[in-house]
């Protein structure tokens, strides 16, 4: 039985790749997590041990690392608006909390991170596709921070012979992604509250869209496997949002009307990405076989079904005023 911890465990990705590993055998998962996006009970619900506390608090993981064999360090702050509004913040979470978190692997003889980083955000507006070799040219503070906690890693491992592997996730999207503001889930709320689809920009900009189902296989992967340095996880294919606004329309029906509005782009997002994943088809078996359309149409199932996102219903008669 290997002994796993998850941080960050409680939130979107987290809850996806803890209820896979409960279900494959063979995990002892323990997740911390300050519940800042996410709830802990659901955690618990899946049969993993839930601790509720964060990764800049260093007794504490002092205390849930010892006698860990493996590490999933999925815990930051991950929204570039927020990052660029607030770089302090995302310095402390994404920098200081990475390196806290190898720090406790070291002392307690951990043998094994899996790091949580970006693609786009690193690479910033190099012409796509995007490969793990590329210059880094981070356009707004996530992206830099993520790129330092890469740095750690390497530096951990070379320092250390810590095992470190960092995953660089391109734009994930999926059930129980409620509390996300990532263009998919954001559209989704905004289509189940009848609001218009903002768009900043003219909806040209591309990303690559990956179902969190495939992503969870990814991570189990590297879980498994010896492979370190950087792996770059996506769909390997480009989607503009005026294609995935198409696609939305198909998958909500005719019943929901989906207007747009156009905004000023916002500086520090990229325009254009969609990665190269080679190596991790080659390192890891990478193969994502779920399609856009169907991922979209299981996260748009989940949204549905989740009282807190459901559509009001319409007015009566003999409720409007007269």
């Amino acid at each position: 039985m290997k002994r796993l911890l998850v941080t960050g465990g409680a939130g979107f990705i987290g809850t996806n790749l803890v209820e896979r590993l409960m279900g494959a055998g063979g995990y002892d998962v323990t997740v911390l997590d300050n519940e800042s996006n996410g709830d802990g009970a659901g955690v618990a619900a899946l049969g993993a041990r839930f601790r509720k506390g964060d990764i800049l608090d260093r007794d504490l993981l002092a205390e849930v690392t010892r006698g860990m064999d493996t590490i999933v360090h999925l815990a930051a702050q991950t929204r570039v608006m927020d990052s660029i509004e607030d770089p302090e913040t995302n310095f402390r979470v994404n920098v200081e909390g990475t390196f806290r978190v190898l720090e406790a692997a070291r002392r307690n003889g951990v043998g094994r991170v899996v790091n949580a980083s970006t693609g786009g955000a690193i690479s910033g507006d190099a012409v796509p596709p995007i490969g793990e070799d590329l210059p880094a040219r981070p356009l707004a503070p996530y992206g830099a921070s993520k790129l330092a906690g890469e740095g750690y890693c390497f530096a951990y491992a070379g320092s250390y012979g810590l095992s470190t592997v960092s995953l660089r996730f391109s734009n994930v999207y999926g059930p129980r992604s409620g509390y996300k503001d990532s263009v998919v889930a954001r559209f989704m709320k905004q289509i189940l509250s009848g609001e218009r689809l903002v768009v900043y920009g003219d909806g040209s900009q591309s990303r690559d869209f990956l179902f969190v189902g495939d992503l969870v296989e990814g991570i189990r992967a590297a879980l498994e496997g010896s492979w370190t340095g950087v792996i770059q996880l996506g769909s390997g294919r480009p989607t503009s949002l005026l294609e995935l606004i198409g696609l939305l329309r198909g998958v909500a029906g005719p019943e929901f009307g989906i207007d747009v509005e156009f905004g000023i782009f916002r500086p520090g997002e990229v325009r254009r990405t969609w990665c190269d994943i080679g190596k991790a088809r080659r390192e890891l078996g990478f193969d994502p076989a779920t399609s856009l359309e169907q991922g979209l149409r299981a996260t748009w199932r989940w949204f549905q079904a989740d009282p807190a996102f459901s559509r009001p219903e319409p007015a009566r008669a003999t409720d409007r005023a007269t």
